[in-house]
């Protein structure tokens, strides 16, 4: 790209750029980031010591005090009545027996299927399990499913609506296909067996009885003694061709009390300090496996925990030196993600600092590995950017000059399109704030074979690639921290919700 052509491009649009004068200051902190720095904190958060971080354990209130005193330690200020941790009220649900017989098939749970509604009976309930096929009104006024279980099949689209659709039919559960292949299943059910008896962590609320068992494609066929290829045919128009089978469910809940808290670090700023930046991660992962395996979680989300201190550190060491941003910056490292974007959510529902004033949200979530899409490239200084044009044209236009001019990554967009299958843009912490229409950007490095895995541990990352990434989003924070105009927020977040 011709660096004149993007300058010029840039005011043209009355983009406020910082003078070349100014270029020396924000290169001096940013060269405070390093690969040693990185490197040593992450290789405490992520080491089997600390058991994988996981939601409400004892190892995350270490990772949490960690960082707090590392906030302290550099002179930010604990927003919370002095404190620098917000308490976020959870819960452990568990389900200490979880059976589903159909026909002579006595199904194994997180083998044969996996759980995924939420119940609590006190017996078992017996009744004919039938298959509807695709949630349609068509389909639905063929087959009675009052009462019934009831077999929906839902490969490729987003399920939760056509759940709640059979439910409120009158369903009494539901039994779903909601992808191809025993492969695919066998991935997801073997993390459910490898996290049993955890416990879904969440917020409190009532017990819904929305029994749901998840199968394979091929398990479904079994159960209804129909190859896959004519349940498949039959779920689109004739439904009440498969012959239903007679079934029996139960399930037992029970809730527990979880205590975690999100982490910030706040840094006031000048003339604008009622203006607010995030700067966000999640630094909890998901633990031990039942075979006692640590999920270390160096990745995900170890290295965008770490690059927020970092940035923090660089931006501590100008106010120490009297260089202060015009606007307030929030670090904020967050609890429960992966139990559902929990802490960002108790932070938009309970905010420090007034949600209007907040200006944007820069996502730090996996930013040390290169993913299946650049392992084979020549050039890897890559980063993914996620969400930057929605609310704010500004935004990308703010990014795109500061690499430029910095640092030279390739900034690739792709999980910006509106059909990506992966549905990144909701599935990290921006979207909490995102929702609440206000601009975001969230930086990733995509998905590895380490993804979720035991093996996503410190001595695959890729410190040096981890630190330009890390020094780019501290420029572009500089950069809109100091401009006279905040990024105008001129889209709208016009996306289903997650």
């Amino acid at each position: 790209m011709n660096k004149s052509l993007l300058l010029t491009g840039a005011m043209a649009l009355g983009l406020a750029l910082p003078s070349l004068a100014q270029q020396p200051v924000q290169v001096k902190y940013a060269n405070t980031i390093t690969t040693g720095d990185l490197k040593e904190r992450l290789t405490y958060l992520a080491s089997d010591e600390m058991k994988g971080r996981d939601t409400g354990s004892e190892e995350q209130k270490v990772a949490a005090n960690y960082l707090a005193d590392f906030y302290k330690k550099i002179g930010l200020a604990g927003p919370v009545a002095g404190s620098y941790l917000q308490e976020v009220e959870l819960v452990s649900s568990s389900f200490g027996e979880v059976s589903l017989k159909v026909g002579k098939h006595k199904l194994v749970n997180n083998e044969d299927f996996v759980f995924i509604g939420d119940g609590d009976m006190k017996k078992a309930s017996k009744t004919d399990l039938v298959f509807l096929g695709l949630v349609t009104d068509e389909n639905l006024a063929k087959v009675d499913v009052k009462d019934k279980l009831v077999g929906i099949w839902a490969v490729g689209v987003r399920s939760n609506d056509l759940q709640t659709k059979v439910m409120d039919a009158g369903a009494a559960g539901i039994v779903i296909v909601s992808m191809e292949g025993q492969a695919n299943f066998d991935r997801i059910a073997g993390r459910y067996q490898s996290l049993a008896g955890k416990g879904r962590i969440g917020f409190a609320k009532e017990v819904e009885q929305k029994p749901v068992f998840m199968v394979s494609s091929d398990k479904m066929a079994e159960l209804f003694d129909t190859p896959v290829e004519d349940l498949k045919e039959a779920a689109k128009t004739n439904p009440e061709s498969i012959k239903s089978q007679k079934a029996t469910f139960q399930i037992e809940k029970d809730i527990k009390e979880v205590e975690s808290s999100n982490v910030m670090g706040y840094l006031e700023g000048t003339d604008k300090k009622d203006e607010l930046i995030v700067i966000s991660s999640h630094y909890d992962h998901v633990g031990v496996s039942s075979t006692g395996e640590v999920f270390n979680g160096a990745d995900d989300d170890g290295s965008g925990t770490v690059s927020v201190t970092e940035i923090a550190e660089a931006f501590a060491a100008a106010a120490k030196d009297g260089i202060k941003p015009r606007r307030s910056i929030l670090f904020l490292n967050v609890t429960g993600e992966e139990k559902g974007l929990l802490g960002s959510a108790y932070y938009a529902e309970h905010p420090i600092f007034p949600l209007e004033n907040t200006v944007v949200n820069f996502n730090i979530d996996m930013v040390g590995r290169i993913d299946y899409e650049y392992q084979d490239a020549e050039n890897t200084d890559f980063v993914y950017v996620i969400g930057s044009e929605m609310l704010s044209t500004d935004l990308k236009k703010i990014l795109e000059y500061n690499n430029i001019t910095y640092s030279d990554l390739i900034l690739d967009y792709r999980y910006d399109a509106e059909d990506d299958p992966n549905r990144f843009y909701y599935r990290s912490d921006h979207y909490n704030f995102a929702k609440h229409n206000i601009p975001v950007a969230f930086f990733f490095n995509g998905v590895h074979d380490d993804y979720h895995q035991v093996t996503d541990t410190v001595d695959k990352i890729e410190f040096p690639l981890m630190e330009k990434r890390a020094r780019l989003i501290f420029y572009t924070v500089w950069d809109v921290a100091n401009r006279e105009n905040k990024p105008k927020v001129d889209g709208t977040n016009n996306r289903p919700a997650r």
